[in-house]
């Protein structure tokens, strides 16, 4: 039978792959649609009600696409709602926080050298920042700023900055970004599952119950659209984020994802001009690549790690404590900081590496316990780490890591097999 460690990473490869497919398709239909949008064409034989046609030919076939503002006159029995792959994608990430992030909360979520949180508390603060901040959000768009939509984006920045620093004064770098992420798409998801697709379905119902449909719905589902076009890019580069420690380590990663969202921006503000027959504005490319070139000088900054110091002297949890009783912890801290350290230390001695890969420090008991599982994962039952065996880890300290994860959860002796 095989365990749990085994299974759950699994469990977390799986979700997420599904949450990368959803959100590429997500993505993808969000961009065409833009795109489809800005590049719409009038034409004198259009149909009443018709704003603007578009030929389109892909896959050997042609297509002729008409956009109605508020609805054709006779509303057909088949239509395609575009929902399922924001939802999916925003259902399979918050599962991918909870597997990554919450169960490995200790290590991935909260950073002691910020704040002293139990597991739940981080937990907590996790959970109720997504809801809170589209609360926040949604009541500012809904005020009059809703009428005033460039002060409105102006002050989402805000939000945004400020919920990013405030992330960081509590949760690891990578929680930090993640998290960024994960409420700024929560503010997306919840933008077509609570805006967007219900002012559709009040249109489409005037619409079969003869009435004539309100076009308020269609400026306030526009308005919400338009945040989510422009937070597309910063999200993604969040998620990504936090395999680059260069991205979240830094004590400035909030001021990072900040130029990032302001990347966004100018990007997506090229393209939406150059679909929308603008012309090129190249200036905006300028602008991107010195925000660009700010991100890369505010990630020299010192890194925001613990002290070896601090990190020594610190009381491990009851979760850590159980690593460090467990029969090989000595043999473990004489393997794992000679044969990983030169790489995951708080200055790296291994040429090349500036920074600890993923922030991951294995120097001390409180670092070494704190990892205790994704260094059986990946230095004992797999051989994914050392890369390549660069340090030359025999296969007795393998198993000396394996005998001593097992014996501290309670599992059964278990044989590496000869290689």
């Amino acid at each position: 039978m095989y365990e749990f460690a085994i299974i759950w990473d699994w469990i977390g490869f799986a979700v997420r792959w599904v949450h990368v497919i959803t959100a590429i398709a997500w993505i993808g239909s969000s961009f065409y649609f833009i795109a489809l949008d800005l590049g719409l064409r009038k034409a004198p034989h259009l149909p009443p009600g018709a704003y603007g046609e578009e030929w389109q030919v892909h896959g050997g076939g042609f297509y002729h696409i008409q956009k109605y503002l508020v609805a054709p006159e006779n509303m057909p029995e088949h239509l395609i709602w575009f929902k399922w792959e924001s939802y999916s994608t925003w259902l399979s990430g918050a599962a991918l926080l909870m597997i990554v992030y919450w169960v490995g909360g200790e290590l991935f979520l909260i950073d002691p050298a910020k704040a002293e949180l139990a597991l739940w508390q981080g937990i907590l603060i996790s959970a109720a920042s997504l809801s809170i901040g589209w609360l926040v959000y949604d009541r500012l768009c809904k005020s009059p700023l809703g009428e005033r939509p460039t002060t409105l984006m102006l002050l989402l920045f805000a939000l945004l900055v400020a919920m990013g620093y405030g992330y960081n004064q509590i949760f690891t770098g990578r929680a930090t970004m993640l998290h960024l992420g994960a409420f700024t798409a929560t503010i997306m998801t919840a933008n077509v599952f609570f805006i967007i697709m219900p002012n559709q379905r009040v249109v489409v119902k005037d619409l079969q119950e003869g009435r004539k449909p309100d076009p308020k719905y269609g400026r306030i589902a526009k308005l919400r659209s338009t945040h989510n076009n422009y937070l597309t890019l910063p999200v993604i580069f969040l998620m990504l984020s936090n395999h680059y420690p260069l991205a979240f380590a830094t004590q400035y990663n909030w001021l990072i994802a900040a130029l990032i969202f302001l990347m966004g921006v100018t990007i997506r503000h090229f393209f939406n001009t150059m679909h929308s027959g603008g012309g090129m504005k190249w200036w905006t490319w300028a602008a991107t690549a010195m925000l660009f070139i700010g991100v890369m000088w505010l990630s020299t900054a010192p890194l925001w790690q613990s002290d070896y110091d601090e990190s020594e002297a610190r009381v491990l949890s009851p979760a850590q404590q159980k690593f460090a009783d467990a029969a090989g912890f000595d043999e473990v801290m004489n393997i794992v900081p000679g044969r990983c350290a030169m790489c995951h230390a708080r200055e790296p001695g291994y040429e090349g590496i500036h920074r600890a890969p993923k922030g991951l420090l294995l120097e001390t008991p409180d670092d070494v316990t704190r990892a205790a599982r994704e260094v059986y994962l990946q230095a004992g039952l797999t051989h994914a780490m050392p890369p390549a065996n660069v340090s030359f880890m025999e296969a007795p300290e393998r198993q000396a890591i394996v005998d001593w994860y097992r014996a501290a959860t309670g599992l059964a002796p278990r044989r590496l097999a000869e290689n």
